[in-house]
């Protein structure tokens, strides 16, 4: 049985409510009539969501349909009845998806590789494809605000772009839509709340259990940085929303090439160059 809501819980809940509601608000995640599929994995953050959007399925002014989603990768081991135990002691609507993807990843990506990229895009199709069969409008994600910054700089670092996690997201097939909702919370105070809630967290044994991952690298970096200057990490996420497109240096942004000055001086001589001309020698 979940843990029940105390003061304690209650008070670590509201502020990451109010940041998912602004979040929400800002990008019209869900709108009145939806039916989001919450996609939960076992971890701390979908945990989370998931008791986010109950809350504020709750209070809103609109009304919205929730169902939870696992998909059971076919790790072995995996305690197929954590899950549906907690969803059903919630009184959540639910479905469980079983597609043995890790069997895949481990034939497919050589020993000591990364395994995110392949494990992810299994995970995404299968999601993708029931979120089409229950006709979800939305798929909510349990992604945070490092997530997003994280990525980024992954991004950045490792692959010479700039790109982040979208709050929102039409699939490449226009037939899905993701929505982050947790995209302004910070993962510490997820992480609080989830020990308050005792939830019970299913470790992964693909993507999270390898180690010397280069996320986490950018993730302790971005702690360490949040500790020498608290609030740095939202200052950051703020300029990922302030973007100045002249001011960088993609040429499918802006168009540099057809600049020009706007208002210039007839054709004559210039003024600075004149007075650059009195103190020349006179020739002769």
């Amino acid at each position: 049985m979940p843990s029940p809501l105390t003061a304690h819980t209650d008070a670590l809940l509201r502020p990451i409510v109010r940041a998912a509601g602004q979040a929400i608000a800002d990008y019209a995640m869900i709108e009145a009539g939806d039916r989001v599929m919450v996609c939960v994995s076992g971890g701390k953050d979908s945990y989370t969501l998931l008791d986010v959007l109950l809350h504020l399925q709750r209070v809103a002014p609109i009304d919205f349909e929730l169902v939870a989603v696992n998909l059971d990768q076919g790790q072995p081991g995996f305690p197929v009845e954590v899950l549906p135990r907690h969803l059903r002691d919630l009184g959540v609507t639910h479905d469980v998806i079983r597609q043995d993807t890790y069997s895949v990843v481990k034939e497919k990506v050589p020993e000591g590789k990364t395994t995110c990229a392949l494990c992810s895009r299994l995970r995404r199709g299968a999601l993708y494809a029931h979120a089409r069969r229950i006709g979800a409008t939305k798929i909510a994600l349990g992604h945070h605000r490092e997530d997003i910054l994280e990525t980024f700089f992954m991004n950045l670092f490792h692959g010479a772009r700039l790109k982040a996690m979208p709050p929102k997201l039409q699939s490449d097939d226009g037939t899905n839509v993701v929505i982050r909702p947790l995209a302004y919370v910070p993962e510490a105070s997820i992480a609080a709340y989830a020990l308050a809630r005792a939830f019970p967290i299913i470790p992964c044994d693909l993507c999270g259990s390898q180690p010397n991952l280069q996320r986490e690298v950018v993730g302790r970096m971005l702690a360490d940085w949040e500790r020498e200057q608290p609030g740095r990490s939202n200052t950051m996420l703020r300029a990922l929303a302030n973007v100045d497109a002249s001011h960088l240096l993609d040429g499918d942004l802006f168009n540099f090439t057809e600049l020009s000055a706007v208002g210039q001086r007839a054709a004559g001589p210039d003024p600075a160059v004149l007075a650059g001309l009195d103190e020349l020698p006179m020739l002769g």
